[in-house]
């Protein structure tokens, strides 16, 4: 079992929709109310700290990038 943490957040309107964001971390979630709202955040939170469970050995890739050119 985990480790309960708190975190802020706000939620408002938008249209018919309520969004909540942490203030915390940089997530948000929306739901059908307020409470929804919140819980979704709430899970999106809970999976965002979830430890990564690979099922195959990454591979890193290199990619190049031109910066700068005009």
């Amino acid at each position: 079992m985990g480790m309960k943490e708190k975190f802020r957040a706000v939620v408002w309107k938008e249209g018919d929709i309520y969004v909540a964001q942490c203030l915390d971390v940089d997530i948000a979630s929306q739901g059908e109310n307020k409470k929804k709202a919140l819980s979704n955040l709430g899970e999106a939170l809970a999976l965002h700290f979830e430890e990564p469970q690979a099922t195959d050995i990454p591979k890193i890739d290199e990619i190049e990038v031109d910066i700068g050119a005009a």
